[in-house]
């Protein structure tokens, strides 16, 4: 039998797990503090809910689980390799949220403010940064169409990220109707924009040039790619007001961006980026992303998915979303030795055979005092076993009967 875990997925030692642990309650806490509510869904979702999602290329990285037993003995008699799976692992926690509002509404506030702290999966190629197993801290807010909600989301998850200390980060944001108006004012069909979407989506990965390339790939006229180059090149709202009809959106959009550049007070920068698209499908209006300024890549994203909820319902729910990458934070604030702040110090108490209640009576006493203790039996090599405490991130031990001070060690005092 392997005693390694699974390819694209991690064991975490006790030291590690305190920090996730930390981690994961200061966003918790932040994000009650601002009114959302936590809630927990399955991790198994139904085949027909994830394929119809319009998840993007997430679909194609979808973990899907085998039927069992004599319906998958049928599927197997039919030849049809579609019809073997009907449960899936969900890819985010997005499509199960909207099916849990579907299902619970009416138990639900209008606009629900809602919290989730999870693990989801994909079958991706592991890597650095990329897991197949992996958690996301996400706030939504379902029911209500209000720019106050990309605002709210957009300043509650830069709330938590400083309260983190990730260093200085910059929020992109873009409008995916923004974005398809330059696209018509360059004159790329309706059916081509989502591919479209995707290769710009590479513009920071692939260069100017690259993306112009690709496209000529797809059969995008020459006339068409100059046109949207020359349109996103200036980068800036008032350079895309020149070439997008969009005025509603447009103005939306610089509103926000000003109210939440005013809410930073500094503290991280807000800009708009046009060539943002996030890759999920279900995206249908604003979207941002939170990259770092000091580490490669992103560590939060987001945007509205108006359309999602009413594949349950039928009905028109507006719903916007922000998910930060926790395990993107996690990488950098382990890589960097972060201490986690007001953390008790750690105490390890021996004892001999027969001194088990007096022990507990003194680790009680210790625990009282504002430490945090182990008891351990007394090992026949001391001195080895306290390198080991100290590898572990005790800060000292103590002896039953010898004393009731700690003693401490290395550089701990």
């Amino acid at each position: 039998m392997k005693s390694t875990p699974v390819k694209g997925t991690a064991d975490y030692l006790p030291r590690q797990t305190l920090l996730r642990d930390y981690l994961q309650g200061v966003i918790l806490e932040t994000y009650r503090c601002a009114g959302f509510e936590r809630i927990l869904t399955p991790a198994i979702e139904d085949m027909e809910n994830l394929e119809k999602s319009d998840g993007g290329d997430n679909l194609n990285l979808m973990f899907k689980i085998l039927k069992r037993g004599e319906k998958l003995d049928a599927a197997l008699a039919t030849g049809d390799a579609g019809s073997l799976c009907d449960l899936g692992l969900r890819y985010d926690l997005t499509l199960p949220l909207s099916r849990f509002y579907a299902n619970n509404r009416a138990k639900l506030l209008s606009p629900f403010k809602c919290i989730q702290i999870d693990k989801a999966y994909r079958a991706e190629r592991p890597q650095k940064g990329r897991m197949r197993e992996f958690i996301q801290c996400d706030i939504d807010i379902i029911g209500s169409s209000s720019p106050l909600c990309e605002l709210e989301l957009i300043h509650t998850t830069a709330a938590a990220l400083l309260k983190l200390q990730i260093g200085r980060f910059t929020v992109r944001v873009n409008d995916r109707k923004v974005l398809r108006g330059i696209l018509r004012y360059a004159g790329v069909a309706e059916g081509l924009m989502d591919t479209v979407c995707v290769t710009l989506d590479k513009w920071d990965k692939i260069g100017e040039d690259g993306v112009m390339d690709e496209l000529a790939g797809k059969d995008i006229a020459p006339a068409v790619t100059e046109k949207l180059r020359a349109a996103l090149s200036g980068k800036t709202l008032e350079s895309v007001k020149a070439c997008c009809a969009e005025t509603e959106a447009l103005a939306r959009l610089e509103q926000l961006i000003a109210d939440a550049e005013g809410l930073a007070g500094g503290q991280y920068s807000v800009v708009f980026d046009p060539l943002l698209v996030r890759g999920q499908g279900y995206y249908t209006g604003t979207v941002f992303e939170i990259a770092s300024d000091q580490y490669k890549g992103s560590v939060a994203g987001g945007g509205r998915y108006d359309g999602l909820v009413g594949k349950f319902t039928g009905e028109d729910i507006p719903a916007v979303g922000f998910s930060i990458g926790f395990e993107r934070i996690f990488q950098i604030l382990e890589s960097q030795g972060f201490a986690i702040p007001g953390q008790r110090r750690r105490v390890a108490l021996f004892c001999n055979d027969g001194e088990g209640a007096a022990a507990l009576k003194a680790a009680d006493s210790l625990r009282e005092a504002g430490y945090s203790v182990g008891l351990f039996p007394r090992p026949k090599k001391l001195g080895k076993f306290l390198g080991r405490l100290e590898e572990q991130g005790f800060d000292g031990y103590l002896v039953c009967g010898e004393g009731t001070e700690p003693k401490w060690l290395g550089g701990s005092e």
